[in-house]
């Protein structure tokens, strides 16, 4: 099925249908195309539909040159296969199945009118992969699989929609790459002109261009697989060309996918495999209307899998809607700080936290020095984009090798920022939560909260970077008075992990609105307290040197500096 942009779908009531010969061919290019194929068709309604020329006819001056021919090939059907485990794994019982589960701290969930879920496969040999997929995955050396793998990678190879849902750091991108591969080579082949066979949806370049690694390492002993990354940020035209010449796989940022599909580069009529990754994050950062736009104009056979850290429920709403009869995987303790990651909190103020962060560092550096070791890399995360720039500055004019990452680089300075630090030519990366989802530097010893986020899902995602794959790390968070409310959650949820116990609590939006409800709820007590020691009778014990905090002056400049944090 061909893209048909919004703008195209436009109907009026007050206008007639009157279009020029070049609308004429369009409409009729469409009509062909999806009067029977597209649930979706009716959004273009028919010939005799009132149409606005003014926004019509622009855009099909625009696109109609790249449009095929009423006459062009139809397009191929897309092939599930049909795929079975080796024979071992195909035999065992139920309860060798849910044993299996139990060690892999695995948890899977079907609706009670479908097929029970593929049994976890714990060896890539069970799998029964393509032969170039087994070798590539041998050159690596990927010796068994994670826990996700084990029991994504059936359910994805069965042809069934999964709703994936792992802590970071656990394998999440193999679980789809592997078996959207193996689909793709199913197909019949790419034409010139001919859309992606399979698309992945990612929310910021960073993780597209790490998913695109991982697909391209999979991928290498294929010759004529091609796979494009397209992302803000870098030249449209290459990305243009590139799409147009044709490949298996695209991954993409949803606001530059949906700008080639306006353009006519590129078409979703041949995708049959769809991977929406981080999506918890994509819904976070206003992705919904493109991921929304995708998929409604997808074909009708395809297969679709939804991967989250979280599960909001933004993200179940989503599920139902674009899933059909999904198996829920679960692996974990879901968005909760991770055994692995030794955390320290230490109030400061706030002009105590450059002086104590360089102290930090520079420790650290010197200890690594004395023992011969190379300097250990670390994450320093940041509230806003002008103080990511500031405190780097500051790093490197100390001496220290440190590089900034956040929204405000070009693409060039944040790929060249990220290579110095996955090399070790610079040890410190000072950044904005543009890096706290998705990135992956093996290696990484320490995270620092130079400001902590607002919200605890967020300060799970940021020393999620740290402590990856079973290794251990360290985060070290300074926090202030206006951080108490999420240092109170910080410290029940590292008692939580100390003794044993899982850490629940709520994701999402909605979630993070109510917690910054209590929040502003906790800082008005805060100050009522406040008002009743300066002007009531009550006795409240302040210790001396927080004592000018409570002034009638003080206390309405640090209600607006609370204001301001909520914003």
């Amino acid at each position: 099925m061909s893209y048909v942009p919004p703008h195209l779908r436009t109907t009026s009531a007050t206008h007639s249908f009157t279009a020029s010969k070049t609308t004429s061919e369009t409409l009729d290019y469409y009509d062909q195309k999806h009067s029977s194929s597209s649930p979706h068709y009716s959004l273009l309604q028919s010939k005799n539909s009132a149409i606005s020329p003014s926004n019509f006819s622009n855009a099909a001056r625009r696109t109609s040159s790249n449009l095929p021919s009423s006459r062009a090939i139809p397009v191929p059907e897309p092939v599930f296969e049909q795929w079975k485990p080796s024979e071992r794994v195909f035999r065992l019982k139920p309860e060798q199945i849910e044993e299996v589960r139990l060690r892999l701290n695995v948890d899977v969930t079907v609706a009670s009118d479908s097929q029970p879920a593929p049994a976890p496969i714990e060896s890539f040999t069970d799998m029964c992969l393509h032969l170039s997929i087994m070798k590539d995955i041998a050159f690596h050396e990927y010796t068994r699989p994670t826990s996700i793998q084990a029991q994504a990678m059936p359910v994805a190879l069965s042809g069934r929609d999964l709703l994936g849902c792992a802590e970071t750091g656990s394998g999440k991108t193999a679980a789809f790459t592997i078996p959207m591969i193996q689909h793709c080579l199913a197909q019949p082949p790419i034409r010139h002109g001919d859309g992606p066979l399979a698309l992945v949806l990612a929310p910021t370049r960073e993780l597209a261009q790490q998913i695109a690694k991982e697909v391209k390492a999979f991928s290498r002993s294929l010759e004529s697989f091609r796979t494009a990354i397209v992302v803000g940020g870098t030249n449209i035209a290459e990305q243009r060309s590139e799409l147009r010449a044709g490949v298996n796989i695209v991954v993409a940022t949803p606001g530059r996918f949906i700008d080639h599909l306006q353009q006519g580069n590129t078409s979703l009529s041949r995708i049959s495999f769809v991977v929406l990754d981080e999506a918890d994050r994509m819904l976070d950062m206003g992705f919904e209307p493109q991921i929304r736009e995708v998929m409604r104009n997808l074909p009708k056979k395809h297969q679709t899998l939804l991967f989250s850290a979280t599960m909001p429920v933004e993200i179940e709403e989503l599920a139902q809607e674009y899933l059909t009869n999904p198996v829920q995987v679960k692996v974990g303790k879901v968005c909760s700080p991770t055994a692995n990651v030794s955390q320290i909190l230490e109030k400061v103020s706030e002009s105590e936290k450059m002086d104590r962060l360089l102290a930090l560092l520079v420790d650290e550096a010197s200890q690594a020095e004395r023992s011969g070791h190379p300097q250990p890399l670390t994450i320093i995360f940041v509230e806003r984009k002008t103080r990511c720039d500031e405190v780097t500055e500051a790093l490197v004019a100390q001496g220290l090798h440190a590089v900034a990452l956040h929204g405000g680089r070009s693409q060039n300075e944040r790929e060249a920022a990220l290579r110095d630090f996955r090399s070790g030519a610079t040890n410190i990366l000072v950044a904005t939560d543009v890096a706290s989802r998705g990135l992956d530097v093996t290696g990484v010893a320490h995270v620092v909260n130079l400001d902590l986020p607002k919200t605890m899902e967020d300060y799970v995602h940021r020393i999620g970077r740290t402590g990856r794959a079973g290794s251990t790390g360290q985060a070290t968070s300074f926090c202030t008075d206006r951080d108490m409310f999420l240092v109170a959650h910080i410290r029940k949820a590292i008692a939580d992990v100390e003794s044993g116990n899982a850490v629940a609590f709520a994701t999402g939006k909605v979630a993070r609105r109510k917690e910054r409800e209590a929040a502003a709820a906790q800082r008005e007590a805060r100050f009522g307290l406040s008002k009743l020691t300066v002007l009531g009778p009550t006795s409240i014990n302040v210790e001396d040197k927080y004592r000018y905090m409570l002034t009638p002056t003080t206390m309405k400049k640090e209600g607006a500096a609370d204001d301001a944090w909520d914003d």
